[in-house]
């Protein structure tokens, strides 16, 4: 294999590998994975715990005074809109994914260089520390300065463990094990509004919300200490056999694991020759992955996802809800996101990624445009909502997060790490988290501003976007199902774009079988 080329075992290759490849799901693989996709609580807590927390008059009065006042105020003159516009608010959010993208950049090295549990470890501690500070934030620089420390936790989390998953997963079932990230990081987001909508109305309620972030990072911790290396790694930073005592062990100790392993070497080996993984990603036969990795968290942020997430019950409380009335709707839309996460656990590996990509863009289209369409005609932005057309909304929203839940949620995550060929690996989902973490930031660090002078063109504004996402994805997104994450460059050989890119590489004349040939059928 050369740059991003074809992966063959001594066995067979292509297609052949697939039906080599031996094992089943252990016991030790299930543990294993659910204890690493403990890491997604870290993200999900957070995601949700933010937005309730910033409703909560003890912490608006304590921390943002001029909010607290707006909120208040009952001005007949002030939009209902404008109530959260503050860009410091906004920074309390946002501060932790930018914090993450830096960390994201240093995590691609410890990833490669010490391991996926390293990195894993490394999350789990950072993110302890920064709640323990939150919870006992005395000032906003006290609580920033424990937002980037959450940042960087997350930063290294989002990078290690979706790796970790896939690369411990069977081929046949790496899309339902992967998404245990997604599945975690949504319980973490309706723990968290079940915990804000409980503290609410307690002058401590916002430290008890931000301080129970310590519960998923040290989970982490632990499973960090506990679970296996994967054997990608253990070979990738040569220690050979223990990474094939590891991987007869995952996937059970009566199976052949001969060809996987040769896979694995040989892509080790090829990997070991690169010394600038990212320079690498950089060659022409890795377009199609890098594209991937920077467009699909482009536009699973400008779903307007995030948006929802951060500031469920600020959106809610925006449009006329009050602010039980809220934090409740917060907490039905993340048990809608936990369930429709489960959908995509049992339907990904038999569906396939691009049908979920197209479906969930599609219903999320349809819902965005009816929510605009309710808000235009009636909420002018100083009245309420009445009861029926609040419900409508809570009812449009939740069905708009089922479609993300089971599409553009878990396939951002799961797709960007299975893509990329051992030797850019590491760099390609460091790319992939750090641009998600980017767009999340921006997303999170304008939101308000936005709905401000958007109003409820918001949600065309997002919409739009899905469109355009959903046309990329119809166009340009080949199927990866069941495919072995050593023989994925085979795809993009196969696909009517992004096959021209590799009419000039050394593996061309060589069919899916390995067999000499004249081309890509």
């Amino acid at each position: 294999m050369a740059g991003g080329g074809m992966v063959m075992s001594n066995g067979g290759g292509g297609k052949g590998a697939r039906a080599e490849y031996e094992g089943r799901v252990t016991g030790y693989v299930v543990v294993a994975c659910v204890v690493a996709a403990s890491g997604g609580l870290l993200f999900g807590y957070d995601i949700g715990i933010s937005g309730g927390v910033t409703a909560m008059d003890d912490f608006l009065e304590k921390f943002f005074p001029r909010v607290y006042e707006k909120k208040h105020s009952g001005s007949l003159h002030e939009s209902h809109y404008c109530k959260y516009d503050d860009q410091m608010l906004q920074l309390f959010t946002s501060s932790l994914y930018i914090a993450g993208l830096v960390a994201s950049l240093v995590a691609s090295f410890t990833t490669r260089l010490l391991g996926r549990k390293a990195s894993m470890l490394i999350a789990g501690l950072s993110f302890l520390l920064g709640s323990i500070l939150n919870a006992a934030a005395a000032n906003l620089a006290m609580l920033i300065i424990g937002r980037l420390l959450l940042g960087a936790g997350v930063g290294f989390a989002n990078q290690s463990v979706p790796l970790y998953l896939c690369e411990m997963a069977p081929a046949n079932l790496r899309g339902a094990l992967n998404i245990m990230f997604q599945l975690a990081t949504t319980i973490g987001i309706l723990v968290a509004g079940l915990i804000n909508y409980a503290t609410d109305g307690h002058s401590w309620g916002w430290r008890v919300s931000l301080g129970l972030a310590g519960v998923p990072a040290v989970l982490l911790c632990l499973g960090g200490l506990l679970c296996p290396e994967t054997p990608n790694s253990l070979i990738e930073r040569g220690k050979t056999e223990q990474g094939r005592a590891v991987l007869r062990k995952i996937r059970g100790t009566n199976c052949n694991v001969q060809a996987e392993f040769e896979d694995m070497v040989e892509a080790s080996e090829t990997a070991r020759r690169v010394k600038h993984p990212f320079r690498n990603i950089l060659k022409r036969t890795n377009r199609p992955q890098l594209v991937m990795a920077i467009a699909i968290p482009f536009f699973q942020q400008f779903t307007g996802i995030n948006a929802i997430n951060f500031y469920a019950p600020v959106l809610f409380n925006t449009i006329g809800f009050g602010q039980n009335a809220s934090l409740y709707s917060a907490v039905i839309t993340g048990a809608v996101f936990v369930l429709a996460s489960l959908v995509s656990l049992a339907t990904v590996d038999k569906l396939g990624r691009r049908f979920l990509f197209l479906e969930g863009g599609v219903q999320m289209i349809v819902c965005q445009v009816l929510i605009a369409i309710i808000l235009a005609l009636k909420f002018g932005g100083s009245t309420p909502l009445s009861k029926g057309e609040a419900m409508g909304i809570v009812v449009l929203v939740c069905i708009y997060v089922a479609a993300f839940g089971w599409s553009w949620g878990p396939l951002g995550w799961l797709v960007p790490s299975e893509i990329f060929p051992m030797e850019t690996r590491s760099a390609g989902q460091a790319i992939n988290t750090s641009f998600n973490l980017l767009f999340t930031f921006v997303i999170a660090q304008s939101f308000l501003t936005i709905l401000c002078h958007f109003e409820y063109g918001i949600f065309l504004f997002f919409g739009g976007w899905v469109v355009v996402m959903t046309i990329f994805i119809a166009l340009f997104f080949p199927e990866t199902k069941g495919v072995p994450i050593e023989e994925m460059t085979l795809v993009w050989r196969r696909h009517w774009f992004w096959k021209r890119l590799f009419i000039d590489d050394p593996d061309d004349h060589l069919h899916d079988d390995g067999k000499p040939g004249d081309g890509i059928a």
